[in-house]
């Protein structure tokens, strides 16, 4: 039996072609002989071809929840980044800063901030540390730039998804046409039967 022999790998063996973070390439099928030899062979290699898209699928639908969180997070790190600097820049002045800060989404209080060598990061968890302001920028930056790294891995991602699910439905297209037209060629084989028995 053609398909048992040459079936897609969708069991995640070593050898299946993968991106770089390890989603296994889509089979192409330009011939559906190699994967299917009769017609009996066809419906357990389209339901193969539906499970591996909707695999797909779900891998694609945790990226972009993935790619939502960092576009939240990128923004909050880069105003906490930019503030941290702003607050080095001002370490050598008197003055203190006057502000307006954020304690909730509508309510605001004034303050007067005196130079400072400390600030204080949320690490989220309700985790708060005391960092220097050098060490504080050096850990944003680190943060910053991981999450745009991630951000644009997610990217790729979807990209190669989208690309992979693409694939696999032409090739459950060319397998269900191949079926219609055995299913044709069986059909003219038997009028012609039954015009040489008439």
């Amino acid at each position: 039996m053609a398909s048992a022999l040459k079936a897609p790998n969708t069991s995640g063996q070593e050898d299946a072609p993968t991106n770089p973070r390890g989603i296994p390439q889509a089979p192409f099928v330009d011939k559906v002989e190699d994967y299917v030899a009769t017609r009996q062979d066809v419906e357990p290699t389209l339901r193969k071809f539906q499970e591996m898209i909707s695999k797909y699928q779900f891998m694609e639908m945790n990226v972009q929840k993935r790619m939502g969180g960092l576009q939240e997070k990128i923004p909050e790190i880069q105003k906490t980044l930019d503030t941290v600097r702003f607050l080095k820049s001002r370490k050598d002045e008197t003055e203190p800063i006057e502000t307006t800060f954020e304690l909730n989404d509508t309510l605001y209080a004034r303050a007067k901030i005196p130079a400072t060598e400390e600030v204080y990061l949320w690490l989220g968890a309700n985790i708060m540390l005391s960092y220097q302001v050098d060490e504080a920028e050096t850990l944003l930056t680190s943060k910053l730039s991981t999450a745009q790294t991630s951000l644009s891995n997610c990217e790729e991602d979807l990209d190669y998804l989208r690309e992979q699910i693409t694939t696999m439905e032409v090739a459950t297209a060319r397998v269900y046409n191949w079926e219609i037209v055995q299913k044709r060629k069986e059909k003219t084989s038997e009028e012609v039967d039954e015009q040489k028995q008439s």
